[in-house]
């Protein structure tokens, strides 16, 4: 309740406390009756107030109580902090109710004193996670549209201009190894690191898929992992709109997995291109593989060129190789021996859950291993991918083999559309549905939205009893409770 008599403004709430508040005087003085240190009372407007036919105006007064302080501010006046007494009597409990009936004031000495701070300041409260929850899923891009560049054009250029900017009037800069024919000696560690790290991939992924029930569609590219296909009704595949999208499920195979994405094998990397005609008399190998013996790995099956000294530029794409004969003949021996990819005959199942889990936990780690070491390899080591098909090409530049089938390939005469490659372009995860209770119901089409996916490997491992890493996490929505039924979905939503 408000009481307002000529100059004086009484503010009364709820019968705990009570201000007062006289404008008329130099320096305001306040009448305390009941205050409570942790109230916070903030008169937001008060308006021209009429009394005995008088009018008077009151100016915006802000009073915060907050630990023995009482702040006061004005519009007309600058902001000031007041003291007061803690153990006075009027303040206890026991007067409450003497105070109710009474018209008594009691006036308490108060020394304002002024304070440069600001009484309200804003705090805004930011919460930041690297994995943020829910994240959307990676884009699934059309066969007719074609892969946008890992950095845009325009910024391409941008920075070409400021590389030529920067380097007018200054000694050219080192070229890296790779480019003068030479490995990087630092990195040679991790391409073995990489090799033996996807042997061990496709070994244990082997023994996991006796135990854990993977599903391939027979009729497109999709995949499920659980006891049982996934109910959703997006089979793009043959004869898909007589079937109404529904898939129709086959045990799948580590092909299904893990896609296979080959390269041409390069006997010289910084030899000429690939041409048409040579696409067949050329082999081709896995690109990790293919990347792994560029960056320095000795495989005796697929021999390449090793320069022990950097190459002399002639032109712009020519060049000459440097005399190595003063050096001693050199014997390539493997820094690190190489692990051998065994059969799905001679793979063996984890004998107990145990086992299973230690399986699960070092199938994820070589996953996870391979993609980290090929991604550090890819700075070093370019690799190029086509904009239009999944075709991956392990060099400076790409082939010139006319074997791009993808969209309005006849007005490309079958060329590819090479462009710098991304992690997923030479490891592609390969994502399913994810399954939060292998033993519980099934998944139901009518909760799709409540799902989440994660790649192949990862769910694989999830339900052999492995952990999930926290990159994973945003897009298998493991903090979302699933309704029990489509009403309940409905209420949610």
């Amino acid at each position: 309740m408000i009481f307002v008599c000529g100059r004086e403004l009484w503010l009364r709430a709820s019968q705990q406390f009570l201000f007062f508040v006289d404008n008329g005087l130099k320096h305001p003085t306040f009448l305390l009756i009941l205050v409570s240190p942790t109230i916070k009372m903030i008169i937001s407007s008060v308006a021209s107030w009429k009394d005995c036919g008088s009018s008077s105006n009151y100016p915006l007064c802000v009073m915060d109580l907050y630990h023995s302080k009482l702040r006061a501010s004005s519009l007309k006046m600058e902001p000031f902090t007041v003291s007061y007494d803690q153990r006075s009597e009027f303040l206890k409990l026991s007067y409450l109710h003497s105070f109710q009936h009474s018209n008594v004031k009691v006036r308490h000495s108060l020394n304002p004193r002024t304070t440069p701070t600001r009484l309200h300041e804003p705090h805004a409260l930011v919460i930041s996670n690297e994995h943020p929850q829910n994240a959307d899923f990676p884009r699934n891009y059309s066969r007719k549209e074609k892969k946008p560049f890992p950095v845009p054009i325009v910024e391409l250029r941008r920075a070409a201009r400021e590389r030529l900017k920067k380097s007018k009037g200054q000694p050219k800069g080192r070229v890296p190894p790779p480019k003068k024919g030479l490995i990087v000696q630092s990195l040679l560690p991790l391409a073995y690191d990489v090799f033996n790290a996807r042997i061990t991939l496709i070994n244990n992924l082997r023994k996991l898929l006796k135990v854990v029930p993977v599903h391939a569609c027979g009729w497109c590219d999709e995949i499920h992992v659980g006891p049982e296909g996934h109910p959703f009704k997006s089979c793009k595949g043959k004869h898909a709109t007589l079937r109404n999208g529904l898939h129709q499920w086959t045990n799948a195979a580590i092909e299904d997995v893990l896609v296979p994405v080959e390269a041409y094998h390069l006997y010289d990397r910084l030899g000429k291109r690939i041409t048409h005609e040579e696409r067949f008399s050329i082999p081709q190998i896995p690109a990790v593989m293919e990347l792994c013996i560029q960056a320095g790995v000795h495989i005796p099956e697929y021999p390449t060129k090793r320069r022990r000294k950097p190459i002399i530029r002639i032109g712009k794409r020519e060049f000459a190789d440097a005399d190595e004969s003063d050096l001693p003949d050199l014997l390539e021996v493997p820094l690190k021996p190489l692990l051998i990819e065994i059969s799905i005959s001679e793979a063996v199942a984890p004998a107990n859950e145990v086992e299973k889990t230690l399986l699960a936990e070092e199938t994820l780690q070589a996953w996870e291993k391979m993609r980290k070491g090929a991604k550090r390899l890819m700075q070093m080591y370019r690799v190029r991918a086509c904009g239009y098909c999944p075709e991956v090409h392990v060099g400076p530049s790409g082939h010139k083999a006319q074997n791009c089938g993808a969209h309005k390939h006849q007005q490309r005469n079958g060329q590819h559309g090479w462009q710098s490659a991304v992690l997923d372009d030479l490891i592609p995860p390969r994502y399913v549905w994810h399954v939060p209770d292998v033993v519980g119901l099934p998944l139901r089409r009518e909760l799709r939205n409540f799902y989440g996916q994660a790649p192949a490997v990862v769910e694989i491992c999830f339900q052999a009893g492995a952990a999930v890493p926290d990159q994973y996490k945003s897009t298998m929505r493991l903090d979302i409770g699933i309704p029990s039924s489509v009403k309940e979905a409905e209420m949610a939503i």
